[in-house]
């Protein structure tokens, strides 16, 4: 028989990268735990799974904006019951404009669920995989870690810390078994890059990955236990080209594009 999986808690699974990567994990035969607030769309999502793969999907909705979000979410795991042997932190919330035109309480949502509740599960999941001496994690993280971002501000700031602690993590917990991955897409076809006009926003001269791509590029990242993946060769060799460039470039650059939207 077949060795099992290790199964996969999927969080901000009710659309985009989320739920793409469950599908590309049952597609590979793991059995899931997918949790978001939109639980009519786990549900949904949950039941085309289970009947397409006949695999074992548990869906909890969860909110990782709230203080005690993450905590809940472990708590709810351990009752069940369920073990997980890879954790995919993929919940994410943006905000584009001037940093000082958005509500704080945004700002602070953001902060919230990208870094805060991202590492409280890191924490919480991580300790019991190191307990048991094996278990991935795979942290979505961004092309926006790199630099910072105007229009984008706090977003990047938070994927800046994502990566930094992702790449730490990889490094203490590879004698526990244990692999960290960072993924970095550029901007997405999903719902979260979507414009009120209907089109997305886009990065300069690197075209739009699809949510699929990045999924399918950020499992085998993870199984291959790759502490940085940074996903279409556009991205890369811009990542390349800001890693050689002075940071006063790069600082010029955003303020002639803030200039520009004036």
């Amino acid at each position: 028989m077949n060795k099992k999986l290790p199964t996969t808690l999927i969080t901000g699974a009710s659309g985009g990268i989320g739920e793409e990567l469950a599908r590309v994990f049952a597609e590979h035969g793991h059995d899931l735990i997918l949790a978001a607030r939109r639980k009519d769309r786990l549900e949904a999502l949950g039941e085309e799974l289970r009947e397409a793969h006949s695999l074992e999907v548990h869906v909890l909705s969860a909110d990782l904006a709230v203080p005690d979000g993450a905590v809940r979410l472990h708590s709810a795991i351990a009752q069940a019951d369920l073990e997980v042997g890879i954790l995919v932190n993929n919940s994410g919330l943006l905000a584009e404009g001037n940093f000082l035109d958005i509500d704080l309480e945004q700002h602070c949502q953001i902060l919230d669920v990208n870094a805060r509740a991202l590492m409280q599960l890191t924490h919480l999941f991580g300790q019991d995989m190191r307990r048991r001496k094996r278990g991935r994690i795979l942290n979505v993280c961004s092309t926006s870690a790199f630099q910072a971002v105007p229009g984008l501000a706090s977003y990047a700031a938070t994927k800046a810390f994502v990566l930094s602690l992702s790449e730490a993590l990889a490094m203490e917990n590879a004698a526990h078994g244990i692999t960290v991955t960072a993924l970095c897409p550029g901007f997405v076809q999903t719902e979260m890059t979507q414009k009120e006009d209907g089109g997305h926003m886009n990065q300069p001269m690197v075209p739009l990955l699809t949510a699929r791509e990045v999924a399918e590029q950020g499992y085998r990242a993870t199984m291959k236990g790759k502490t940085l993946y940074i996903n279409g060769i556009g991205n890369r060799l811009v990542q390349t080209l800001v890693k050689h460039q002075p940071r006063w470039v790069w600082h010029s650059i955003g303020k002639i594009m803030e200039h520009r939207k004036l």
